[in-house]
């Protein structure tokens, strides 16, 4: 993958929530956003700090694998993602 090329498409990232936070009532009218980091190889939500890892462009959006990594720094999370 090309260094700055996101893996998941762009579109699908503006419809993408996190599925935990996007039922927080407390986070404005659009709770659950994702962005991108580790070039694109990564899905994070600062609402619920939640973070899912994108395999072979597709995002392992699963509850209990966002848990997993919630509480591990963005810079130490692994760069390519495990498969899990």
């Amino acid at each position: 993958m090309a260094e700055n090329t996101p893996s998941v498409n762009l579109e699908y990232l503006e419809i993408l929530r996190c599925p935990v936070a996007v039922h927080y009532k407390d986070k404005g009218s659009d709770p659950g956003r994702l962005r991108l980091v580790h070039d694109g190889q990564w899905l994070v939500c600062d609402d619920s700090g939640y973070k899912y890892p994108i395999v072979d462009g597709i995002p392992r959006m699963l509850v209990e694998i966002g848990e997993k990594y919630r509480d591990v720094s963005e810079d130490l999370l692994p760069v390519p993602p495990k498969a899990d």
